[in-house]
């Protein structure tokens, strides 16, 4: 059986001429402290007299303000970057944060008392801190990360690692001491499952905790374990993600209206993720109800990214992601990955190893002779340009290498501009 999922065109209009009168009439440099709620209609998906699961037993109101109220710092339409490890340090999260955005550094995924990853991630707090022109640490900020000495930045955790058990004991101390505002939490150990204690332990602090998703049922476990924002990522994504999922087109608004339903008591937001990289994007991804957007790949192609330069010019001169990027497991394979566990792949930059391997049709050459052919195939150099360049499907719209703040600021003005033409031709 199909479900109709289908709203009635007023419903978007509505959406947006609402969104317009908050967002778009912001000057640049004003906050946004009464922004008006959107409301998410109620709905009936029936066959015959059976009602939909998704029915809604009231009409929630979606407020787009919700992200601001939280973090005062950001403008609406609310632009995040991806905490993408190797990529997203203190320099790129400060300059998103000044921007009006909302910036996360990339931590990893060793919460092991002996962490050298943990020991970096106490090093970058602390040159965000010099960035921000913020006191030193001293422990007592305030968790939010708007209050006296707090850190108005979060910081990006992979738990499928063995030692996401010890993330209470060697990583929090880590976040309470320079008071971040928010933790984001990735792809959690499958037999473990370490985030409904993590969640606790931060919303005790006071820090909000984002979980990233891609499918409903893992929104739904997320909201579940306290969740205060699912990011809801598309499979257009670049980097790692679900293996299975769907474009924020659909996953999206049913994340919503699994929400309404199941969790109507809950105050969850919504931020997509996935193939977005520029303004139009953005505007389309508020009117499917996000409250915030995730960029990933824009900005990997940023002055600030950590990321290898190679990295950024593949992304600025490759076109066309549908087909210049692959989705699949065969990334990690080819390294001999073993954090991802099954369930998840990653969309890549297609190089000649890649395109051998189609070739021969995944089936004559194995994985492990596409490996033996990397190590003896071509030279060391060659073989680090064509692994390892996580991109998303959205790529073919990137053209320069810009400051992660330039980045912001365009795409929000964007997505505004976008809008208000929406809003004049309905």
């Amino acid at each position: 059986m199909t479900t109709n999922l289908s709203e009635d065109p007023a419903i978007y209009v509505s959406r947006i001429k609402r969104f317009s009168n908050s967002a778009v009439s912001q000057s640049p440099g004003e906050k946004v402290n009464n922004t008006p709620h959107l409301e998410q209609p109620k709905k009936e998906y029936e066959k015959g007299s059976e009602k939909s699961k998704y029915q809604r037993n009231k009409t929630p109101n979606m407020a787009i303000s919700r992200l601001v109220s939280w973090f005062p710092h950001v403008k609406a339409p609310v632009i995040i970057n991806a905490p993408m490890l190797g990529s997203a340090g203190a320099a790129m999260a400060t300059e998103v944060h000044k921007a009006g955005g909302f910036g996360f550094i990339a931590a990893g995924f060793d919460f092991s008392e002996s962490s050298a990853q943990m020991t970096d991630l106490d090093k970058a707090l602390t040159q965000a801190r010099t960035l921000l022109s913020l006191p030193a640490a001293d422990g007592n900020s305030s968790g939010s990360g708007s209050g006296a000495g707090g850190l108005p930045l979060g910081v990006g955790f992979i738990t499928s690692h063995e030692t996401a058990g010890h993330f209470t004991a060697n990583v929090l101390p880590i976040l309470v001491r320079h008071g971040v505002a928010a933790a984001w939490l990735f792809a959690p150990h499958p037999e473990t499952k370490p985030h409904g204690e993590i969640i606790a332990a931060l919303r005790g602090k006071g820090t909000k905790v984002f979980v990233q998703v891609g499918n409903v049922a893992a929104a739904r476990e997320a909201a579940a374990d306290g969740a205060d924002v699912i990011v809801a990522q598309g499979v257009d994504a670049g980097g790692h993600q679900f293996s299975r999922g769907c474009g924020v087109v659909a996953l999206v608004p049913e994340v919503k209206a699994m929400l309404a339903a199941e969790f109507p008591d809950r105050d969850v937001a919504v931020v997509a993720a996935g193939g977005i990289v520029e303004g139009s994007g953005v505007a389309a991804a508020l009117a499917l109800g996000a409250e915030g957007v995730v960029l990933g790949t824009r900005f990997v192609a940023t002055d600030e990214a950590m990321s290898a330069q190679l990295h950024k010019e593949v992304i600025v001169r490759t076109k066309d992601g549908g087909v210049s990027t692959w989705k699949s497991e065969f990334h990690d394979r080819l390294v001999d990955n073993k954090l991802w566990k099954e369930g998840y792949d990653g969309r890549a930059i297609v190089g000649d190893i890649h395109r051998e391997y189609h070739a021969l049709g995944g089936q004559t050459a194995t994985v492990e002779e596409s490996r033996e052919r990397l190590r003896t195939g071509w030279s060391e150099e060659e073989g680090k340009k064509m692994i390892g360049k996580w991109a998303g499907a959205g790529l073919g719209l990137i053209d320069e290498i810009k400051p992660a703040g330039v980045v912001v600021t365009e795409v929000r003005e964007a997505a505004r501009k976008r809008i208000q033409e929406l809003v004049g031709s309905i």
